[in-house]
């Protein structure tokens, strides 16, 4: 299953939110939410600094992914910013393929 990195930046209601819930109460949420996709939570971090959440999800699918992101930030109470995640095999995979690709001026 693909794994996918989530950061998110809580707005000031989205703090208000997690200093109700507290860290467990957003994590519980985070995964009922990977889980209505068909995925799971691998690790959640909070953090310092502008970003406040790091979370790293497997999910089944880049839709799954994109319908993640879209309901949170709907939400209006977070921001966030996904990256896919790729093993070290997949490198691998990626390296080993040819490419027709000509380069600008050349």
């Amino acid at each position: 299953m693909p794994k996918y990195l989530i950061q998110a930046t809580y707005t000031a209601d989205g703090l208000k939110e997690v200093l109700q819930d507290g860290g467990t109460g957003r994590r519980q949420a985070v995964e009922r939410m990977a889980e209505s996709v068909g995925g799971r939570v691998e690790q959640m971090y909070f953090a310092f600094g502008e970003t406040d959440t790091y979370v790293i999800v497997d999910l089944p699918s880049n839709a799954a992914s994109a319908a993640v992101g879209l309901t949170i930030s709907a939400s209006g109470t977070v921001r966030t910013k996904t990256a896919v995640l790729l093993t070290p095999e997949e490198i691998d995979d990626a390296a080993r393929m040819e490419v027709a690709y000509r380069a600008p001026g050349a």
